[in-house]
């Protein structure tokens, strides 16, 4: 048996010639192409170039952590970004842990409908009694074993206090807030730098 050559033979080519004369176009407004034929050379294809792997050892650790997954900045790099409405002086000090609290509140093992209360509540007498510096503890948040596919922040007073504090009536007396130093608590807890009373 004898292998087929690809490509039309001259016999094929007169036949598909005398097709083509027989033919009628189907769209006249069209222009009739040429047909492609068989021994034209393909169009080149680009190439493309294959990202390089590294060799890998199995035991061996990854060079590069994964990314994490966080969808928006924590509420510290939050508080980091905010101006500075306070003395840079007395602001440096506040976040070296320099300054101790006049007053503390813990609101650990409340529910957020509990705690709102008794943080407006503290905010504002301590400011009624001319205290300058609070700290308010949140705690960190339980960690919860199952996340799941989604990120799920942890710690929903740690992230309500601070709307809280930047909203009325507790806008008016708060002045800067800012995540503890490690010796008040970190990031489980909050300085809050009040204005003096009118």
């Amino acid at each position: 048996m004898t292998r087929r050559k690809k490509g039309l033979t001259k016999e094929d080519k007169l036949l598909w010639d005398a097709v083509k004369k027989t033919a009628n176009p189907m769209h006249l407004s069209r222009p009739v192409k040429d047909v492609a034929r068989a021994d034209q050379p393909k169009p080149k294809v680009p190439q493309v170039d294959k990202p390089s792997l590294k060799p890998f050892k199995v035991g061996s650790n990854p060079a590069k952590k994964a990314p994490d997954h966080k969808l928006a900045p924590t509420i510290g790099e939050h508080l980091r970004q905010a101006p500075v409405r306070m003395d840079r002086k007395q602001f440096g000090k506040m976040r070296k842990g320099k300054l101790v609290p006049e007053a503390r509140i813990d609101l650990h093992g409340m529910t957020v409908a509990q705690a709102h209360p008794a943080l407006t509540r503290f905010i504002l007498n301590s400011w009624a009694m001319d205290r300058r510096l609070v700290l308010v503890i949140t705690g960190k948040g339980k960690h919860r074993d199952d996340d799941g596919p989604i990120p799920v922040r942890t710690g929903v007073l740690k992230h309500q206090v601070p709307h809280w504090l930047h909203t009325s009536p507790l806008r008016e007396a708060v002045l800067q807030v800012h995540e503890a130093h490690l010796k008040h608590g970190g990031t489980g807890a909050y300085y809050v730098y009040l204005r003096r009373p009118r």
